[in-house]
């Protein structure tokens, strides 16, 4: 990478500052929104006789919601309008996330999953998508990175709050009622002023100054022109190709692990430990506290050595590492160890992942590989929690749902290493 001008250095600040903290608020709505079923679950469960395969079934649906509707959204980001495109997304599952508050039989608590799945699709793979319209290959990993940091965010501030929240006992309502009802309210907010803030391409940003505007459209188009170069993928031979396969793949491992652990955690540790609803809410911030730090400086240090794949597949095998581990040990001190770590791997390694899409395809084409990628990805979200809920009723123990876990890290950390990528990764 080339040394940068004052305008590019100028450009580049102003980018990052203008839309990186709106999105990263956006991304912690949407996380949110997504896990709070499981802190909802320490009170929900009970209250409505749900058993663990109910839950795990339920907290897992969601992602065959998402999967269908995917691919669609990141087209639509690429072709459309972002900004359009993301208000809709929030503005429909923060209503459905509201209706969860009223949930009277396991029947609606996997309608309301699905719907709110399906309501949030094209959301993530959109602002993946967004991203590469504003930022360099070379600043990309960097700009996920401080994105995707809502995901520990969400959950180190969510995780106290949701505890908070499950104590109101307002008008006959439970805690866990008001949790999703409360938490959906923002998501509804912010899709309307999405539609105001946010700007789709840089040639339309009047917030730009006219040098760095045509620095950021010249870069970008500079990249484009150089990827049309080694690579004619159409929508369909994206979808096709090796490389697209092999990371959809990657990711559906890795989400069985994250979502598997993320999506269970509150409750092992509720069982591990005995604590209180509020007690075990702030245990849970620890592994997310790790995660943070690590997710921040792995794509730092992958974007300023240019190197992709082994900054994904390090993180991935130790996570399988400690959630192998964790399956042998049941002391609370180790086991919030072995989870701190596992946590935290299965954060880092996306920026780096979320870089590799974009290298050699397309705009449309890469649209539409992200899009897939995610969708079949996703579908771990569903075997993680689904099956994690099976193993327990099925051997009243956690131990093989964390070998089941490991084994998708491990896998997804191999199969990074089998990419054929034709920039230095």
């Amino acid at each position: 990478m080339g040394e940068l001008s004052e305008t590019g250095r100028r450009a580049r600040r102003r980018i990052a500052r203008r839309l990186i903290p709106f999105l990263f608020i956006l991304y912690i709505v949407a996380y949110l929104d997504r896990v709070n079923v499981s802190f909802a679950t320490l009170e929900m469960s009970r209250a409505l006789g749900f058993s663990d395969r109910v839950f795990g079934f339920g907290a897992g649906i969601f992602f065959i919601g998402y999967f269908i509707l995917e691919i669609p959204g990141a087209l639509i980001v690429e072709r459309w309008s972002a900004r359009r495109w993301i208000a809709r997304i929030m503005i429909s599952w923060g209503i459905i996330t509201v209706l969860m508050a009223f949930l009277q039989t396991k029947g609606q608590f996997y309608t309301a999953r699905f719907l709110l799945g399906a309501a949030e699709a094209g959301f993530f793979p959109g602002i993946i998508v967004y991203l590469t319209h504003w930022f360099r290959y070379e600043d990309r990993a960097k700009a996920v990175a401080m994105f995707m940091s809502a995901i520990p965010i969400s959950n180190v501030a969510g995780a106290p709050i949701a505890g908070l929240l499950m104590r109101i006992d307002w008008f006959g309502f439970e805690g866990w009622r008001w949790l999703f009802l409360l938490e959906g309210i923002p998501a509804v907010v912010l899709g309307v002023v999405a539609l105001a803030f946010l700007t789709d391409r840089p040639e339309q940003a009047k917030w730009l100054p006219d040098d760095e505007r045509k620095w950021i459209v010249d870069e970008l188009e500079r990249e484009r022109h150089s990827k049309q170069a080694t690579s004619h993928y159409s929508v369909w031979q994206a979808l096709a190709n090796r490389d697209v396969l092999l990371l959809a793949a990657v990711y559906f491992f890795g989400v069985t692990g994250h979502y598997g652990l993320s999506l269970w955690l509150p409750t092992i540790l509720q069982r591990v430990s005995g604590s209180t609803t509020l007690m075990v809410t702030i245990l849970t911030m620890l592994p997310y506290g790790v995660g943070l730090g690590l997710m921040l400086w792995n794509g730092w240090h992958s974007d300023r050595s240019g190197e992709r794949r082994w900054h994904a597949a390090i993180p991935l095998l130790i996570a399988a590492i400690a959630l192998g581990l964790a399956a042998k040990y049941t002391s609370m001190g180790v086991s919030m160890a072995l989870f701190s770590v596992a946590s935290a791997c299965l954060l880092a390694y996306l920026p780096c992942f979320w870089a590799l899409p974009t290298i050699t395809l397309g705009q449309s084409a890469a649209a539409a590989a992200i899009g897939m990628i995610n969708s079949v990805g996703n579908l771990g979200g569903f075997a993680g929690p689904f099956v994690m809920g099976y193993l327990r009723e099925s051997t009243q123990s956690f131990a093989a749902g964390f070998i089941y876990l490991a084994s998708g890290a491990a896998i997804s950390g191999v199969l990074v290493l089998l990419l054929r990528i034709h920039r230095k990764t």
